[in-house]
């Protein structure tokens, strides 16, 4: 099963394709997702004859980094064997890293199973794949689905199958499939409504520029994050631009946990670091001019100022009236033990 704390946002560094097909940047990308405080680091698991046919063009945002052409010549260069995968998964287990990938076709799928992966994540782009869902649910693992391009009734149809075929834990992440993400369009809140409707853990992968949209992510409840991580954005490929370096994904991390360790249990109260403030920064009756003893003390004898260890301002009425036991020297606190 995959563990999910309480208040605590499960980070997926997306790796994805951003080794470009080199298994020395993956590992490089394992180690810099580790270091920068993720949870898990994810690759994508696919057989390019299987995924495009001929006639697939790159789609807008991989024409403008890798130029107009066939999706199946840019996957091919992409891949990731059986061989890697086993490196992969090796390196990872040494980091102390959790390995995961998401698988485009059923043999991919298959492959991930026999490798005993700890998660399927299902891509946006398979949500209406029924076919492919079944076949994953088969496989009797937790399901990451994204949910990028879909409307809620094409998610309702995919988790009803995904659970009509097995699926026990289910993750439904809140995605919008452009790179980079316009802020205006990200809609934050409908990861809210896909917790709600079908009562299952929520989550955001995030495909907009910087780290605040999964910070948001996190101060609305998200139990998974997801971002892609690059060595460098000026690498050539089709994700790189859209994702983040190693110190900006630390950034994240660190945001994200600075934001769940604020959260609190929402009980207004004051923050043990406020309390040694309370006297000093609160106010207190003081004496507004030299009030002698046994005279009685009116509105006007009476000022409000620093610190608050005297009589406090809400029992002004109580004092008007009363009189000085002792003699008050201006700008004195008055003290209970000052009135008769």
């Amino acid at each position: 099963m995959l563990t999910l704390k309480h208040g605590r946002a499960f980070i997926i560094a997306e790796a994805g394709v951003n080794h470009n097909g080199d298994l020395k940047i993956a590992e490089q990308l394992v180690h810099a997702a580790k270091k920068a405080g993720a949870d898990a680091v994810k690759f994508q698991t696919f057989k390019a004859a299987a995924l495009a046919s001929a006639s697939a063009r790159n789609v807008g945002y991989q024409q403008e980094t890798v130029g107009a052409g066939a999706q199946v010549e840019m996957l091919r260069r992409l891949e990731l064997d059986r061989k890697m995968h086993l490196r992969l998964i090796e390196v990872c287990h040494r980091a102390k890293i959790m390995f995961l990938s998401t698988p485009f076709d059923e043999q991919s799928a298959d492959l991930l199973s026999e490798l005993n992966v700890g998660a399927f994540k299902i891509p946006s782009g398979e949500i209406t794949n029924t076919p492919f869902l079944k076949v994953v649910a088969a496989k009797k693992k937790p399901v990451i689905l994204s949910t990028g391009m879909a409307s809620l009734d094409e998610v309702r149809q995919a988790v009803r199958v995904l659970r009509s075929s097995g699926v026990k834990q289910l993750i439904l992440l809140h995605c919008v499939t452009e790179y980079p993400a316009p802020f205006d369009q990200v809609n934050l809140r409908a990861m809210l409504t896909l917790g709600k409707v079908f009562n299952v853990p929520y989550g955001f992968s995030d495909h907009t520029p910087g780290v605040w949209m999964p910070i948001a992510a996190a101060a609305l409840g998200a139990a998974v994050i997801e971002k892609h991580l690059t060595m460098s954005k000026v690498m050539a490929g089709p994700d790189h631009r859209a994702s983040l370096e190693p110190e900006e994904f630390a950034e994240l991390v660190r945001g994200v946990r600075a934001v769940e360790s604020a959260m609190g249990d929402g009980v207004k109260r004051a923050a043990p670091c406020e309390k040694r403030y309370v006297s000093q920064v609160r106010k207190s009756l003081v004496a507004a001019r030299d009030i002698a003893c046994g005279e009685k003390i009116g509105k006007a004898d009476l000022v409000i100022k620093r610190p608050g260890t005297g009589i406090p301002p809400a029992e002004m009425a109580a004092v008007i009236g009363r009189r000085a036991r002792k003699s008050i020297k201006f700008d004195d606190l008055i003290t209970r033990g000052m009135l008769a």
